[in-house]
């Protein structure tokens, strides 16, 4: 049997739109079109082009109904559509797409062509015809594409000239614009066209609402007419009256704009830029760590504001060279650093706590001052990249940025020094070693790096982050010792004493040589415990034979000696062989998020009570 060829995959076809849904619904005689003066060029509109004609509607026997024209009693306001977006008769729908540029066109329709289709979307204006037959004369003025800013379309503009890049204006920058508007039957109301262009800050309403939207959307150069309607006509320092005014066209060109940027969002921290530098944003800014230089002057944010450094006067006009990501500048400076391109002048306004309060400070800066920088980025050196590198000469690229890391760790900057070794493990997801002696060194190596960012998160107090990262390394290698003791450190600084307990036991199974520190850290252990549960049965005496308004007295007893009980006697540290300091436990328990006083002397109290069905009691 003879068996026809069939397309086994059809394309699904695309499912019809409202508008495609609507033309199914003409039938033929329902719309007649007389072209009455030719239009010009050869291009019609289509979905997406924003349309703008005169419109008058007559009865059959020429009596005029409604129209946009001023002589017949309208506006003088071409109506404004976005073919495929707008809402429009479905006459219009059909005829429209037909019509040039400054052609004159009569469309003769029937009821269900207009206001009489059913569920027409557009609602009929009172008293209108909307069961007679009409014709409707419609001038084409005008039509090009247009974006849609506003979804009730009070904010469309139209691109005449493109502009320069992708960088578009957002608050708070600084914009220079030449800006005119007209009515939209055409009179002018502003013009900027003279001397210097608008200058105005993006976000403070100094423009109307309408026109401030539209040029978010601009870029560098562009040149666009932006078509703003009453319920966006804001009053404001360039346009104070906008009453009586339906509808507005803004023809703006933008001149320039200036970055302005709020780094922390409180308005504390500002890089403003003063300069262009070379390149597109962000792509070829050292977001990145790298070896950056600048030029920078340093001055107090006062009213002298007296310059307390300049390298080009005090460092014998010699550029700063330093390190990203190794606090080497105050954290505000490197944060605006990052975001700037090579040749760019930024002034930055810095508050106290990313300045000077939290780095060394300079002998003529006075604690708590505010700083304002103007640095140059002359350039910088880019991290080394490691495609091409063999597998040692990978293996040597982490291993120094891994050094780095412990030297911060040292020094007590235990976010960048984490940051450091995420790195390393975000760079080693697209490393593939070779054979089973790379993969040993590869496995031990990112070994290594899980268990020094989980010594960071203990010494920041994040527990159940540094527990996480060990079971990075506990759940393939369950016997691992070094992962096992940071691990039980973790747990004990929780006060969980049970797990803290089996990991330093598990130590000391899998590697005999572990036994000292294993030994040494359940005596801590032991202690804390003591010490806990001892602090635990104070709080706990006399506490039910209390009254009502005297058990939240409880917990302020002894303070003092609480407080100075909870410091560890043992202050010693250890020196592990991944060159990462070994975080004693009462340290972490100091810095942990707190919970409730009474689960800090008695962390397994939970248990208990839920056990006796007092979970859901509250203490004061």
């Amino acid at each position: 049997m003879a068996v026809e060829d069939e397309d086994i995959n059809p394309q699904k076809k695309k499912a019809p739109s409202e508008d495609d849904k609507r033309r199914m619904k003409i039938v033929p005689g329902s719309l007649m079109k007389a072209v009455m003066r030719p239009g010009g060029g050869d291009s019609t509109p289509s979905d997406g082009d924003q349309v703008a004609y005169h419109c008058t509607v007559r009865t059959l026997d020429g009596v005029i109904v409604e129209s946009t024209r001023s002589e017949y009693g309208g506006k003088g306001i071409p109506i404004r559509h976005v073919l495929g977006k707008s809402k429009i008769l479905l006459g219009l729908l059909e005829g429209i797409p037909t019509m040039l540029k400054g052609e004159v066109s009569m469309f003769k329709m029937k009821p269900q062509m207009h206001y009489g289709e059913d569920d027409c979307p557009v609602a009929a204006p009172s008293t209108f015809p909307k069961d007679e037959e009409l014709h409707f004369e419609i001038e084409m003025i005008d039509f090009a594409k247009a974006k849609i800013i506003a979804d009730d379309f009070g904010v469309v503009k139209k691109v005449i000239n493109e502009g320069q890049g992708w960088e578009t204006p957002r608050a708070p920058y600084e914009v220079k614009a030449w800006i005119s508007a007209k009515t939209g039957d055409g009179k002018l109301i502003l013009s900027h066209r003279e001397g210097e262009p608008y200058f105005f800050t993006f976000g403070k309403s100094e423009v109307p609402k309408g026109l401030e939207m539209g040029i978010g959307t601009m870029t560098r150069e562009e040149k666009a007419v932006i078509y703003v309607t009453s319920q966006y006509l804001t009053p404001s320092p360039l346009m104070p009256v906008v009453e009586g005014y339906d509808e507005v066209h803004f023809e703006v060109e933008l001149v320039h704009l200036i970055q302005v940027r709020d780094m922390l969002g409180d308005g504390r921290l500002i890089k403003r830029r003063i300069r262009d530098g070379k390149g597109e944003f962000p792509m070829d800014c050292p977001l990145h760590d790298s070896l950056l230089c600048v030029h920078y002057k340093g001055m107090l944010l006062n009213e002298e504001k007296k310059v307390f450094y300049d390298t080009r006067v005090d460092n014998d006009g010699q550029p700063l060279e330093f390190s990203s990501g190794e606090g080497l500048v105050p954290e505000g400076f490197e944060m605006c650093v990052r975001l700037m391109l090579p040749g760019e002048i930024a002034l930055v306004t810095c508050p106290p706590d990313y300045a000077y309060d939290k780095f060394l400070r300079p002998a003529n800066v006075p604690e708590g001052a505010h700083i304002q920088w103007e640095i140059e980025l002359l350039g910088f050196e880019k991290p080394k990249d490691w495609t091409g590198l063999s597998f040692d000469g990978i293996m040597d690229e982490a291993e120094k940025i891994r050094v780095t890391g412990n030297r911060l760790f040292k020094e007590g900057k235990f976010e960048l020094a984490k940051a450091k070794y995420e790195k390393v493990l975000r760079d080693f997801n697209h490393v593939n070693p070779q054979d089973d002696e790379e993969g040993k060194v590869f496995v031990g190596k990112r070994n290594l790096l899980h268990l020094n960012v989980a010594a960071c998160l203990l010494k920041l107090g994040e527990c159940r982050k540094s527990i996480e990262a060990c079971n990075k390394v506990l759940d393939a290698n369950p016997a691992h010792v070094k992962g096992l003791y940071r691990r039980g450190m973790a747990y004990m600084a929780l006060g969980e004493f049970e797990e803290a307990q089996r990991d330093f036991e598990m130590m000391m199974k899998v590697d005999k040589s572990s036994e000292p520190d294993a030994t040494a850290a359940l005596s801590k252990l032991k202690k804390q415990r003591q010490e806990v549960e001892s602090k635990a049965r104070k709080q706990f005496k006399g506490l039910f034979d209390k009254k009502p308004g005297e058990i939240s007295e409880v917990g302020i007893e002894n303070q003092g000696e609480d407080q100075a009980a909870g410091k560890n006697e043992n202050d010693g540290s250890e020196q592990e062989s991944d060159g990462v300091e070994a975080q004693e436990f009462h340290e972490a328990a100091a810095e942990a998020p707190r919970k409730g006083w009474f689960y800090r002397f008695w962390p397994t109290s939970g248990r208990l009570f839920s056990a006796l069905g007092l979970d859901r009691c509250t203490i004061l």
